[in-house]
């Protein structure tokens, strides 16, 4: 049973906005570090966007920083990604993590200090 599942990918055209979700399956991760990652087609994965378990810290790649917000829903146990002023480059596979800490304010941006993921969704910018 994969532990995350994300939704809410789809088409939007350049300049359009889009919200991602991630909600656990199976378990609890209210107390986990969560991110985002995406990959697009012959590209490696790259980080996007983290927040603290507490949801009081987050940090943005360049790309999207001041486009993207990612946040936590009341219960913990989601994460979403707005995104807003989307690009033809935002176009790839979103994926959800979540990583271990005992810290609220906590967050990660690299692949390896998460230690669950989800299996991804597909969004897309047409131009």
């Amino acid at each position: 049973q994969v532990p995350l599942v994300e939704s809410g990918g789809g088409l939007v055209q350049t300049g359009g906005s889009l919200r991602v979700s991630c909600a656990a399956s199976g378990r609890t991760f209210s107390s986990y570090a969560m991110g985002w990652f995406r990959q697009a087609p012959g590209k490696e994965r790259e980080f996007v966007a983290a927040i603290s378990w507490s949801g009081g810290n987050s940090y943005y790649a360049d790309s999207v920083k001041g486009r993207f917000t990612i946040s936590r829903g009341n219960a913990k146990n989601t994460v979403y990604l707005q995104m807003n002023s989307l690009k033809p480059e935002d176009t790839a596979v979103y994926y959800c993590a979540a990583g271990r800490t005992y810290y609220s304010t906590t967050y990660y941006t690299t692949a390896e200090e998460f230690n669950y993921w989800g299996q991804g969704t597909q969004v897309t910018v047409s131009s």
